[in-house]
């Protein structure tokens, strides 16, 4: 012999059938700090905040960074400008 029950009902309407617990609240809070990381975190992506990561004891201004981009690139080899014969 075989029965086959089909139920139709919401899982709110089958959790409250089971005696299980509401989680919706503890899912929101968990929501809520899980999108709070993410936007802090996403916030410390930019460009600024990178810089500031990577070059915290150089508080150099913008002359002295393009100074200093210059002289980088004055002493990579091939990027000098030639002299014409």
């Amino acid at each position: 012999m075989k029965f086959t029950i089909e139920i139709d009902c919401t899982a709110e309407e089958a959790r409250q059938f089971f005696g299980l617990p509401d989680v919706k609240p503890m899912q929101d809070a968990a929501m809520a700090k899980i999108s709070q990381q993410m936007t802090d975190a996403v916030a410390n992506l930019t460009p600024e905040a990178l810089l500031k990561t990577w070059l915290p004891l150089a508080p150099w201004t913008p002359a002295q960074m393009q100074e200093v981009m210059s002289n980088i690139f004055k002493a990579t080899p091939g990027t000098r400008s030639r002299k014409a014969p």
